[in-house]
């Protein structure tokens, strides 16, 4: 993968404003040949990259960040820097995102003019890369819990232990389905075993990192994802998970309880090896069998 150097390249303020300032055949024509490429992608990673290439040509900036709501990206290669830029996008008075620029220097008004040319190009193709990640998000995830979906788990294992092999590190899997569920369902109806579910995801939510990713595959069954993982990582989010579900008010008043079971990888496994590890102590617990954690390096 390319990374952006975008501190290497340099820029003339007198000659970028002229190109961009202008109404001339060759501006135009930059501006469609930029805003064609724009619009090659919906993905909201490469449509900042392909920006950033250009932007890169006038303005020297070390990152360059986006952030629309819970939306959260960076171009390759970002850096901070001594300070900051921000530029709020609008498109016909309509909130697109904030857009932020690290830089060593003050962006001085030339330049920030520059940016807020180019940023018009940018407007649109942003917009529907937006409504697309929005869209792409409630196909990943669980209705009921927000939490995401197994099709979501299948995509992201494969993403981090392809990550994790590259950089040496190691991911967690920690498995979880809910003891007593079942009963709670036939004997109190369907509604308070939603809740009970819902309760039990925030629990979850309550006890990983910001780094770690949280999933329902269907009924009672859960995983949470854990990247940079080690033995001791595992059990202590396995631990918290405990603690959060027996300090929940609604589980205690219907006795439910979670099983855990927990795998971490090793350099032969694949993302079926290193699931059915974790599901297998997770049946061992279920069933009080003793079950340990093993890390092999390939």
């Amino acid at each position: 993968m390319q990374t952006i150097n975008i501190l290497e390249n340099r820029y003339s303020p007198f000659n970028a404003f002229k190109v961009f300032d202008s109404s001339s055949f060759e501006n135009k024509k930059r501006g469609a040949e930029l805003l064609e490429q724009l619009q090659v992608t919906l993905d909201l990673e490469k449509l900042l990259n392909i920006f950033a290439i250009e932007a890169a040509k006038y303005v020297d900036f070390s990152g360059l960040y986006f952030k629309h709501g819970s939306i959260r990206k960076a171009i390759r290669g970002s850096r901070s820097a001594r300070n900051e830029h921000q530029f709020e996008l609008k498109l016909n008075n309509e909130f697109i995102g904030m857009l932020t620029y690290a830089v060593n220097s003050p962006i001085n008004h030339t330049n920030s003019k520059i940016l807020n040319q180019l940023h018009q190009y940018l407007l649109y193709p942003l917009r529907n890369a937006i409504e697309y990640h929005r869209a792409m998000q409630l196909a990943m995830q669980d209705g009921l819990t927000g939490l995401g979906n197994r099709r979501y788990f299948d995509e992201q294992l494969r993403r981090a232990m392809h990550h994790a092999n590259r950089h040496r590190s190691h991911v967690g899997l920690v498995v979880c389905d809910l003891n007593k569920f079942k009963a709670v369902n036939d004997t109190h109806g369907h509604a308070v075993g939603d809740q009970v579910l819902v309760n039990f995801a925030d629990a979850l939510r309550a006890s990983i990192r910001d780094s770690d990713s949280l999933f329902r595959f269907g009924g009672d069954e859960f995983a949470v994802l854990v990247e940079n993982a080690t033995e001791q990582s595992l059990t202590l989010i396995k631990h918290r998970i405990n603690q959060a579900s027996d300090n929940d008010a609604l589980l205690a008043k219907y006795q439910v309880s979670c099983a855990l079971g927990t795998s971490l990888m090793n350099r032969a496994d694949n993302e079926q090896s290193l699931f059915e590890r974790a599901d297998q102590a997770l049946y061992h617990e279920k069933m009080g069998m003793p079950h340990h954690l093993s890390l092999v390096e390939a």
